[in-house]
């Protein structure tokens, strides 16, 4: 996801704070800046924000979807003599 081109330090960032803008917006990659030669934080533009928060927002909901089927599901066979049983069909 990331490249050692997307590592900066917080300095460079402070002194071209609209280089740094311009090149978030055009590229929608996201960026390091570190302090001390640690990682710091993470930037990017709001466009690839959102669209990441919506991914992630229905990761979620998939997530919990399947939690609640695994957690109310039961065997097909089961459900099939159940059926059968209930409505008299023989196989």
């Amino acid at each position: 996801m990331f490249s050692s081109t997307d590592i900066h330090t917080v300095t460079e960032f402070s002194r071209k704070p609209a280089e740094y803008i311009k090149r978030l917006k055009e590229t929608k990659n996201p960026e390091i800046l570190t302090v001390n030669g640690k990682a710091s934080v993470i930037i990017q533009d709001a466009a690839s924000y959102e669209e990441m928060a919506k991914l992630a927002d229905y990761a979620d909901s998939i997530l919990h979807i399947r939690q609640a089927l695994s957690e109310d599901s039961r065997p097909f066979s089961e459900f099939t003599d159940e059926f059968e049983a209930k409505h008299g069909i023989k196989r």
